[in-house]
């Protein structure tokens, strides 16, 4: 597959790239997607949450009531579960969500997730590019340039741009990212791709290794 590479002024510079098929146009594999970003939200999560369990509530532990007798379900003390201000059962304790994914699973997912945006015709590949200062106004034309500027665009750059991410740090349904940082979840959570030429050969070493 092939495409034509535009500048930022959203005009075709006469040249174009032969994507990798090996990255581009596989068989996508859904149930790798699945995991791979299964896994991504798993790693954003703190694991901090915690309720304090009948042991650990502040209250009495005098027994309320008769054992039998009182027409009613047997309690114990105040901090019982059965009543308000008790202790919670079963609650959420701290803990570690992540989990282990072979690379080779999630190199498939990444490849996986490039090819449906291939086929979407939602990849744009672009000339390196940079700005002399932040400068947001500079950001904006070239969405408007490429008309993208209603979508939910996904910059992938050869490297860090401190930059070129400042300048699109206000914009909002607009993400810099560097090539080696690409991971499945970016990808599908884009509407379209717009891809810096070099970072073209970054995720291509990342993914055929």
């Amino acid at each position: 597959m092939e495409l034509s590479v535009l500048n930022i002024k959203g005009q075709e510079t006469g040249r174009k790239v032969a994507l990798n098929d090996a990255i581009y146009a596989i068989e996508p594999n859904d149930h790798a997607i699945y995991l791979d970003v299964k896994l991504i939200m798993a790693n954003q999560r703190q694991g901090t949450a915690k309720s304090k369990e009948r042991s650990e509530v502040s209250g009495s532990t005098r027994k309320l009531g008769r054992q039998k007798g009182g027409g009613g379900a047997r309690r114990g003390d105040i901090n019982s579960p059965v009543l308000v201000g008790g202790g919670r059962v079963f609650g959420p304790k701290p803990r570690d969500y992540s989990f282990k994914l072979n690379k080779k699973v999630r190199q498939l997912a990444r490849k996986s997730a490039l090819t449906y945006k291939a086929q979407e015709n939602a990849l744009i590949v672009v000339e390196d590019f940079t700005f002399d200062a932040p400068k947001t106004k500079g950001m904006v034309e070239i969405l408007n340039n490429l008309k993208v500027s209603d979508k939910k665009a996904l910059f992938v750059l050869p490297g860090a741009d401190k930059v070129v991410y400042l300048s699109a740090r206000n914009i909002e349904r607009v993400q810099v990212m560097p090539a080696t940082a690409l991971n499945t979840y970016k990808v599908l959570d884009a509407d379209v791709m717009v891809v810096a030429e070099s970072a073209l050969a970054v995720i291509d070493g990342n993914l055929t290794k």
